[in-house]
């Protein structure tokens, strides 16, 4: 069946199954490797995107529900030459190790700070709490959040 999906501000065709997750299409088809596979079952939070200004799990969505809503992936943000706040600051901060949890934390981070310019550490913590990270760079994560929203703010 044919969709057409607005990713990244370009809207895209597809021919794809209706119960084809999102991340697939976004991976398989699209190309858009910002999206990891992690758990597939929504708990992990690699696959994160934002749709509609909603952090969402791209593995649990099923294509046929997205419609024509706006989806954000990593590569949406920014670019090479100018990163997006977050981005820049989860480099700064060097908040990745393996790097496989990165693209929920940021994903899900960006669309916190939309929301909430201005939140608590505690804040913070709650907002990324569902994203799964076995590295341990917690700390530096919660400094570039820190870091991004100050970044966010007026002088």
């Amino acid at each position: 069946m044919k969709f057409a999906l607005r990713v990244n501000g370009k809207l895209q065709s597809i021919d794809v199954a209706p119960d084809t997750p999102l991340l697939y299409v976004l991976r398989n088809d699209l190309q858009l490797d910002g999206p990891k596979f992690g758990c597939g079952l929504g708990q992990c939070g690699a696959c994160t995107v934002i749709l509609q200004g909603q952090a969402i799990r791209s593995c649990s969505v099923r294509v046929d529900a997205v419609g024509r809503k706006e989806i954000t992936t990593l590569e949406g943000l920014g670019t090479r030459g100018q990163l997006h706040a977050v981005q820049e600051a989860f480099l700064r901060e060097q908040a990745a190790q393996c790097g496989y949890c990165i693209n929920g934390m940021i994903m899900t981070a960006k669309a916190f700070l939309d929301k909430n310019s201005n939140p608590t550490d505690e804040a913070i913590r709650q907002a990324l709490a569902g994203n799964l990270c076995r590295c341990g760079t917690h700390i530096e994560i919660l400094r570039a959040v820190q870091r991004a929203a100050q970044k966010g703010r007026p002088a």
